[in-house]
């Protein structure tokens, strides 16, 4: 069982400042935490049925939150997944059915138990469903009792109304600020949870959660939010959003994942090791500092990607990844090639060229081979190629008295064939 150490005394909000993990914060909030033991709170829609990057920011959150030694809880949507969010959308979601919604809530659920502790006493994680209070809410309850307490002046003052009111908003919409709001109520009635976390599109949500513990019970509550990852081309990592990087290796494969991390840019890097790493910030200076020196060798990018990959995935599944990156853009070899399973294989070299033949092609030569492939215009290009050492099959280097056959392929179906440098091609044996 793995242990966690946790120092009651570390100060949460200066943890997550020097991480520039901080875009707003409800005065009075690092008090509450340097103070005593706090319950916060981070809510999850389960519209899809995995997590993302943009969801790993509030992971690690409550990973700090809990290394602080308070109490994370994790509110998933049952209700308002329903319902769905319009902040940062210009359009409104498609709604799910219930089924649905409750297959996503069971894989968020394991997903998010990877990442917290659940069995460690008074800061342990707990997870909670906001279905189970909406379930038997009428509607006409629901206006009398929270509605009253919050004006249509005041939810139409919020940035997420103000920018739709052009292209139009459902009153379903409309009332998503009033259904969180009442969420952190509860929490805050039932679980003492005095604080909710969030990205800072939530900020909106987040105070009319504490407008209304103000007017229902003339009491306090509190707030940080977080500012949004950005992707290099300024667009926001979301669900619905192109480009995404999912926390499930089925949506975004573990050779995908890591290289996501190995290609950001020095910049982004410099802001990613800050969020996703444990690391101190010393160590992180130092890492950025011998980075800075020989910034050719990308050893943050590395470090960074290590990191998170294991972080998400596993060390097995990080040392698998690094395998099929020198694959492509390393030394590797034929043993190697056949080492890796057929998933990872066909992610490396997804939109790679590829021709399927029978047994009766492999009776070719090798140069006729090649060229009825469309690896080469002419036996002539073939030919002065391979003679220049120029073309490789899985990994190494042939000659023109090479002969092609069925022991060649790997997994006895693929023939990985290269030449030059970054044209790839792939050959499948039917």
């Amino acid at each position: 069982m793995m242990l966690y150490l946790y120092q009651v005394n570390m100060d949460f909000i200066k943890e997550l400042k020097w991480r520039g993990m901080i875009q707003d914060i409800v005065p009075g909030t690092q008090e509450q935490f340097q103070k005593e033991i706090t319950s916060a709170y981070i809510g999850f829609d389960p519209t899809s049925d995995s997590l993302h990057i943009g969801s790993l920011v509030q992971i690690m959150i409550l990973k700090h939150l809990q290394d602080c030694g308070h109490k994370p809880i994790i509110l998933v949507g049952g209700a308002t997944g329903m319902v769905g969010d319009p902040s940062g959308k210009s359009k409104e979601r498609n709604l799910l059915n219930e089924a649905t919604l409750e297959r996503n809530l069971i894989s968020i659920r394991k997903q998010l138990e990877k990442f917290l502790n659940f069995d460690c006493g008074s800061n342990s994680a707990e997870i909670v469903n906001n279905f189970d209070w909406f379930k038997n809410y009428s509607f006409l309850e629901f206006i009398r009792d929270v509605g009253k307490h919050i004006s249509i002046n005041y939810m139409m003052s919020k940035d997420s109304v103000k920018s739709r009111l052009e292209t139009g908003m459902s009153f379903t919409e409309f009332s998503y600020q009033l259904v969180q709001g009442y969420d952190f109520y509860r929490l805050w009635k039932d679980k003492n949870c005095l604080v909710q976390l969030g990205g800072s599109d939530q900020w909106g949500n987040i105070v009319t959660g504490i407008e209304l513990i103000r007017r229902k019970e003339s009491s306090e509550a509190f707030a940080v939010t977080s500012p949004l990852l950005k992707k290099s081309d300024g667009g926001k990592f979301g669900k619905t959003e192109e480009g995404n990087v999912w926390l499930d290796k089925n949506k975004t494969t573990v050779y995908k994942f890591y290289q996501f991390w190995i290609n950001c840019s020095d910049d982004d890097a410099k802001n990613y090791i800050k969020i996703f790493s444990t690391k101190t910030q010393e160590e992180i200076n130092k890492i950025i500092d011998e980075h800075d020196k020989n910034p050719h060798l990308r050893e943050l990018q590395k470090k960074l990607a290590k990191e998170v990959t294991t972080f998400v995935h596993s060390k097995e599944e990080l040392d698998e990844a690094i395998k099929a990156s020198n694959i492509l853009f390393g030394k590797s070899t034929a043993k190697d090639l056949q080492q890796l399973n057929e998933t990872t294989f066909l992610n490396i070299f997804e939109g790679v060229q590829t021709s399927h033949i029978i047994n009766d092609d492999l009776n070719k030569n090798l140069l006729d081979f090649l060229v009825s492939q469309n690896i080469f215009k002419s036996n002539g290009e073939a030919k002065r190629m391979i003679q220049s050492n120029a073309v490789s099959i899985n990994k190494e280097k042939i000659s023109l008295s090479h002969t092609i056959s069925s022991k060649d392929f790997i997994k006895e179906k693929y023939l990985l064939v290269q030449k030059g440098k970054k044209n790839y091609y792939i050959i499948v044996l039917n």
